[in-house]
Formats: C-alpha cells, structure tokens, sequence
C-alpha cells in the first residue's frame, strides 16, 4: 500500500533520504570490490575465528539499506537502487583499468607493480561480485516482499532475517566459485572461506536488525505511515 498523501515538502524529504541511502548502498558496494583482496581474522569472543576479505565489511550495509528502502519506498525504489549499484561498479572498474594502463612516472610513491598488485584483479573480482551481487540482491528483495504480503506488514524481523540468510549464502558462494575458478583463490580454501563468510553475514544481519528497526520507525513516525504503508516517490 501506497502513501501518496505526503505534502510536497514531505515528499523532498523522503527523496532526499532516499538519495543519501542510494549514496550510501553505492559507495559501500563499490568500496567492498576495491578492498576486497585484504584478508583479516577476527576472533569472535573466543567462540569462532573468522578468517574473511576486509571487502565484506562494507557488504552487509547494501543489503540493510535495501532493506530499509523495500519497507520504506517499495520493490520498486529497491530495484532501481540495485540497478545503479550495477552501473556504479562497472564505472568504477572502468577508472580503474584506466588508472592501471596510464605508466606511472618515475617518482611515483605508488608504482606501477605495487599498483598492479592491489588493484590487478579487480576486474575479475567486479565481474565475481556483479554475478553473485545480481542474484543475491534481486533474491533479497523478492523474499523481503514475499514475507511482507504474508505477513500483511508484520514481522519485520522475519522478513529482514530470513531474505537476508538467503541472498547472502547465495552471493557467498556465488563470489569464491568464479573467484577459486579463477584462480584468484585456491579451491582449498574454499569450503572455509564460504562458512567463514556465511556465518558473519548472518552474524551481521542479526545485529542489524535492531537498526532496521530502529530506522523504518523514525521513517514512519516522520511521515505518518502506517505498518506496510510505503511512500510513493513516483510523480
């Protein structure tokens, strides 16, 4: 159901933070495929040691904020955002093909070595991401929708958890099965790596969920929406 009793000023409003969440969905993304080739381990309370890419700590945030944008604007606004993430990422896979071929001079700080080293493989790491991040995103959006009509607007728990459980195994393993193919990384560390990966995002979207909710209710409070009510952005 759509709000489109808004007053104009308050429709401004909600574009303009429509606008800072696309800013901060792409900027995330694109930072994740640039960093990506960084590994750390990250010792959980001496419960589990995760060994992953500093590249999935920036990940989690995109699919919160289409979380945020699926209960807030609609499917629809939650399309077009993952749509320019796609066009994003390639634009700045471009800059970066560009930046690697022009020859670095010779008092460079950075030469063209150590620059080929860190930023060499993010062309295949931009196509990995894209495969897995279009099937993931997609998926994500479609389940958050799917339990919003079954649940009429309740839950929002359920719907955040469980289309993000879904869509983060699937670009998991999407990514280390076209990086491993690759070579980028060897395939013995694959099984690890895909557990490692899974189990911080799900740790991640639980932790998120507080803020979810904490969000859509400063959203609703602050345009008057009802439980499932979007906001119409469409002119």
């Amino acid at each position: 159901m759509n709000n489109s009793t808004l007053s104009i000023k308050d429709k401004q409003a909600a574009y303009r933070i429509y606008l800072i969440l696309g800013a901060l969905f792409i900027s995330s993304l694109v930072a994740s495929n640039l960093i990506f080739q960084k590994f750390f381990h990250w010792d959980f309370f001496g419960i589990y040691t995760f060994e992953i890419s500093v590249g999935i700590l920036p990940y989690p945030i995109t699919f919160l904020i289409t979380d945020i944008i699926s209960e807030i604007f609609g499917k629809r606004k939650a399309n077009q955002i993952v749509t320019a993430g796609i066009f994003a990422s390639f634009f700045s896979l471009l800059i970066v093909s560009v930046a690697t071929a022009v020859p670095a001079t010779s008092w460079s700080p950075i030469n063209d070595e150590v620059f080929k080293s860190v930023f060499g493989a993010t062309a295949i790491a931009v196509f990995a991401s894209m495969i897995a991040y279009l099937f993931a995103q997609y998926i994500d959006i479609q389940i958050f929708h799917f339990w919003k009509r079954v649940t009429k607007g309740k839950h929002l728990w359920l719907r955040n958890n469980f289309s993000t459980f879904s869509s983060q195994f699937i670009d998991t393993a999407t990514v280390l099965l076209l990086l491993c193919s690759t070579d980028i990384i060897s395939w013995d560390r694959f099984g690890l790596l895909l557990l490692n990966g899974f189990l911080f995002k799900i740790l991640v979207a639980a932790l998120d969920t507080p803020i979810l909710y904490l969000a859509v209710y400063a959203f609703r409070k602050k345009f008057n929406l009802k439980q499932g009510e979007e906001i119409n952005l469409e002119i």
